[in-house]
C-alpha cells in the first residue's frame, strides 16, 4: 500500500479529530433540539397588526385612547372605494409631490437603491437585495382627523410617512431571521412550563379580541376593519334596541368610506337573528328601519319597513324627506298610489252592492221593503265609517274682536281605513250585531216580529258575505309579523307587495 502526502492547504484547514467530530455531531443533532421557551422574537403578523406584510398604517384616536392597525392595501382597496382611491398610484404620487413642495425636499428614494449603485461593497449589496421586498414597499399612513369644529364628522386623513435620511419610512422592520438556534431558557422547569402552555394554547381557536366597547368611534372602526378581514363584528346580540344603534352607526361609517357592499350583508345577517323581535321593532319604527334596510341592502328588512310606511303614509313623510334618496321616495309614492287606487275601487264596489228578488229584480221599497231596509242600513253604516265627520259648528261671537281671536277648528283625524276593511273582511257579528239590527227594526213597532227579524238578519248576512269577498284582496298580509285575527292592532292595510324590481339598489 502506497501513501501519498496531503497538500499543505488541506493539512492547515483540517482541525484536530476531536473538534471535527464534535462539530459534525453538533450539526447532526441540532435539528432535533427543542426550542420551547426560547428567547427568539417573532413579530406579529395577524390582524390587526400585520407587521411583516402590512403596508397601510391606520391610527384611531378618541377620548385619550389609541388603536393602531397595520393592514393590507389590497384588502382595503377591494372592500372600500375610499381606500382604493386613496392608495392608487396617481393619488400617491400627487400626495408625495405636495408633501415635497411643502417641506422643500425631494421625494425619497429607497435604501435598496444605495446598495445597487454602490458596487464596491458586496456586503451592503447582499443586505439590500435580501431586504428589497420590504424596504422598497411604499407604506400609507392614515390618522383620524376630528376637524376644527365639533359639528364636523371625524374622518381618516392620509398623512405622509415619516422618512429617514436613507429614504423609505421609519416604521419598525421585522428583525432578520437567523439560522443560529436561540439560547435555551434558563432552567428545566421554565422550559417545561412554556412547553405545556404552548400545547394547551394550540387547542384554543385563534380569534382577534374586540376593541374597547366603551368608545363608540373605536368600536365602529374596529368592526369595520374586522368585517374587511372576514371577522364577525362585535354587535349586541341580546338588546335589539342597542343593536340597532350599533348597526346604524356602523352603516353610516361604511357609507362614508364606500364599503356598504361589504358591511351590509353582515348587518343583515346579524339583525335577522332576532326574528320576531325584529318584526315588532320594525312595526314601531318603520321609517328608521327603512333607511337601515336601504343602507344594508337588506331585502327582508327593507320590504318589511316599506309595507308599514306605505300603510301609514303620510305620517312618516317628515322623517324620510331628507334622509333617504329620491329613488326610495318615488317607490313609496308609487306604492301609496297603488294602495289608494285599490281602496277607492273597493269602496265604490261596496256602495254598489245590491240584493235581488226571486225574479232577479233589484230590491226597492215597492217589491221588497225589508230587503231594501237591510241594504240601506249597510250603506249608511259604510258611509259613516268612510266619510270624515263634519267639523263642529262654532258659536256666533259676541263682537268682531272675539271673531278675530277665535282659534281655528282642529282638523278631523284621518280615517282608520285598515280597521274598517278588516271588519268587512271578518264579516259575521264583527259589525252590525244582532242587538243593533233589533233596535233598527223596532223603530217601527207595527212591522216588528220574530219572523221579520230573522228574515232581516238573513238578508244582512248575505250582504256581509258579498262585502267580504270584495275586500279579500285588501286583507292580504305581506308582512313577516304575525298579525293575528285582529290585525295585530295595526290601523292600516298591509297588502302592499314588494317586487324584485322595487329595490332601489338593483
Amino acid at each position: 500500500m502506497v501513501s501519498y502526502p496531503l497538500p499543505a492547504e488541506a493539512v492547515s484547514n483540517r482541525g484536530p479529530p476531536s473538534i471535527n467530530s464534535r462539530s459534525a455531531a453538533t450539526r447532526r443533532h441540532r435539528s432535533s433540539r427543542s426550542h420551547a421557551g426560547g428567547a427568539s422574537f417573532r413579530p406579529q403578523n395577524e390582524f390587526p397588526n400585520f407587521s411583516q406584510t402590512g403596508d397601510v398604517e391606520i391610527i384611531i384616536s378618541a377620548d385619550g385612547q389609541e388603536k393602531r392597525y397595520m393592514l393590507h392595501r389590497l384588502i382595503l382597496a377591494q372592500c372600500s372605494g375610499f381606500f382604493e382611491a386613496g392608495t392608487s398610484e396617481d393619488w400617491s404620487r400627487a400626495q408625495a409631490r405636495a408633501h415635497a413642495a411643502e417641506t422643500g425636499t425631494a421625494p425619497a428614494s429607497g435604501l435598496a437603491r444605495i446598495g445597487e449603485d454602490d458596487e464596491s461593497s458586496s456586503e451592503l449589496g447582499r443586505r439590500s437585495s435580501s431586504s428589497r421586498s420590504t424596504q422598497d414597499k411604499f407604506r400609507w399612513r392614515y390618522e383620524l382627523d376630528w376637524g376644527t369644529n365639533d359639528d364636523e364628522v371625524p374622518m381618516l386623513v392620509q398623512k405622509p410617512a415619516t422618512t429617514t435620511i436613507f429614504g423609505g419610512d421609519s416604521l419598525p422592520r421585522p428583525p432578520p431571521l437567523s439560522n443560529k438556534p436561540p439560547t435555551p431558557s434558563t432552567g428545566f422547569f421554565r422550559s417545561m412550563a412554556n412547553l405545556s402552555a404552548m400545547q394547551s394554547a394550540s387547542h384554543i381557536p385563534q380569534s382577534y379580541p374586540p376593541a374597547n366597547p366603551d368608545n363608540d368611534i373605536i368600536r365602529d372602526y374596529d368592526n369595520l376593519f374586522r368585517i374587511f378581514y372576514n371577522f364577525s363584528p362585535t354587535l349586541d346580540a341580546v338588546n335589539i334596541a342597542e343593536s340597532y344603534i350599533q348597526c346604524k352607526t356602523l352603516l353610516g361609517l361604511a357609507d362614508m368610506y364606500d364599503a356598504l357592499e361589504v358591511v351590509g350583508p353582515r348587518i343583515d345577517h346579524h339583525l335577522l337573528q332576532f326574528q320576531s323581535r325584529l318584526w315588532k321593532q320594525i312595526a314601531k319604527y318603520p321609517p328608521s328601519y327603512l333607511k337601515l334596510g336601504y343602507l344594508a341592502r337588506s331585502k327582508v328588512i327593507f320590504s318589511e319597513a316599506l309595507v308599514h310606511v306605505v300603510g301609514q303614509w303620510p305620517s312618516g313623510a317628515n322623517q324620510l324627506r331628507h334622509n333617504v334618496p329620491e329613488s326610495v321616495l318615488e317607490i313609496i309614492e308609487d306604492k301609496v298610489e297603488e294602495l289608494m287606487e285599490k281602496k277607492v275601487k273597493t269602496e265604490a264596489r261596496l256602495f254598489r252592492l245590491t240584493l235581488t228578488t226571486v225574479r232577479g229584480e233589484r230590491v226597492t221599497p215597492n217589491n221588497a221593503y225589508l230587503d231594501w231596509l237591510a241594504l240601506s242600513l249597510f250603506r249608511q253604516w259604510l258611509a259613516e265609517n268612510t266619510t270624515p265627520p263634519p267639523p263642529p259648528i262654532a258659536k256666533s261671537p259676541l263682537n268682531l274682536d272675539n271673531r278675530r281671536s277665535a282659534p281655528p277648528h282642529p282638523q278631523p283625524p284621518p280615517l282608520n281605513s285598515g280597521n274598517l276593511f278588516r271588519l268587512l273582511g271578518a264579516g259575521g257579528s264583527s259589525y252590525l250585531t244582532h242587538e243593533e239590527l233589533k233596535r233598527f227594526i223596532r223603530i217601527r213597532p207595527d212591522e216588528y216580529s220574530r219572523d221579520s227579524l230573522k228574515k232581516f238578519e238573513k238578508r244582512m248576512d248575505e250582504i256581509k258575505n258579498m262585502a267580504k269577498e270584495l275586500v279579500r284582496p285588501l286583507m292580504r298580509n305581506y308582512l313577516e309579523l304575525d298579525m293575528g285575527r285582529d290585525g295585530g292592532g295595526l290601523g292600516y292595510l298591509t297588502c302592499t307587495r314588494v317586487e324584485e324590481a322595487d329595490f332601489p339598489w338593483d
